[in-house]
């Protein structure tokens, strides 16, 4: 079982494929889930890249550094990953908060990345103050009460019948997750703010939004597209933790983008209008 010591935590990472011959693919979880959220991308994608997933602080079997933390502290473990790890360029995707943390990349550490892949995030996610109450309800009554919410919000009501043992296993990461670690990543989204920043991203952009997300809604991801010079957007149908719901059409758009030629830099022609894929997928596979 791989870990970076780092001076004040370890990071718990696993790489899928170590064929040289790959680009490197790095996958950044959501709040409350561990790197096993990605498990049906590398099943669908190691045969393309080298992928590299991790726990982020306080998430799986990663430690905590303490409370709070920042945006450009989540950012710097993907740096240290890749310095420690010997990855000089690599493509990036991340959800919810790793899509804050796949832009934060995109804006202080572009010769690092090639393309970025942002799925159900937006430049900002609530606000301080709907943040700073959730960190003072977990750390007065732990995340199992959070359980219910959290079904609903991260999936849709067919796919909780259609798929129970997925969302099941979802769900116990969740409620395994340290409060400690759960709560200084609340930290960091409430001082999150990205919105001024984003057209310093250059790198080629894709949006992933659920249509039904209420957490960071198709509006959000459209607004990143459009505010970055080489952005695209597609939309397709589940709620926030769309990787899993919509997981065959999320692949092939992820693969899609990854493995197409290099579009022209800051012109009308380089983006493309946002896309709607209403293919339903009810498994992992």
């Amino acid at each position: 079982m791989p870990y970076l010591n780092l001076p004040t935590h370890r990071l718990h990472y696993r790489i899928d494929e170590t064929s040289t011959e790959k680009p490197w693919l790095t996958f950044c979880n959501s709040l409350g889930t561990d790197l096993h959220m990605w498990d049906a991308q590398v099943a669908g994608l190691s045969k393309r890249f080298r992928i590299l997933r991790y726990d982020r602080r306080g998430h799986g079997k990663s430690g905590t550094a303490g409370a709070p933390l920042s945006l450009a502290d989540l950012g710097g473990d993907v740096i240290a990953l890749m310095d420690a790890l010997g990855i000089e360029r690599t493509h990036f995707c991340g959800l919810s908060i790793g899509g804050l943390t796949g832009q934060w990349l995109g804006i202080h550490a572009s010769s690092r990345l090639d393309r970025v892949v942002l799925c159900a995030t937006a430049a900002r996610i609530g606000t301080a103050e709907s943040w700073n109450a959730r960190i003072g309800e977990v750390e007065a009554n732990g995340l199992d009460g959070l359980v219910p919410a959290t079904a609903e919000r991260w999936f849709t009501p067919a796919f909780r019948a259609a798929q129970p043992e997925i969302v099941d296993g979802i769900l116990h990461s969740f409620a395994a997750t340290s409060v400690d670690g759960y709560a200084a990543c609340c930290a960091a989204l409430a001082g999150a703010d990205l919105q001024d920043s984003l057209g310093r991203i250059t790198a080629p952009l894709l949006a992933i939004s659920g249509d039904d997300d209420p957490v960071c809604p198709p509006a959000d991801l459209e607004a990143i597209a459009m505010a970055v010079p080489n952005g695209q957007h597609v939309i397709l149908p589940g709620r926030h933790i769309i990787n899993i719901e919509a997981a065959s059409g999320f692949n092939s758009h992820l693969s899609d983008f990854l493995c197409s030629p290099d579009p022209v830099t800051d012109t009308a022609a380089s983006r493309r209008p946002f896309a709607v894929d209403r293919t339903r997928s009810e498994s992992m596979s």
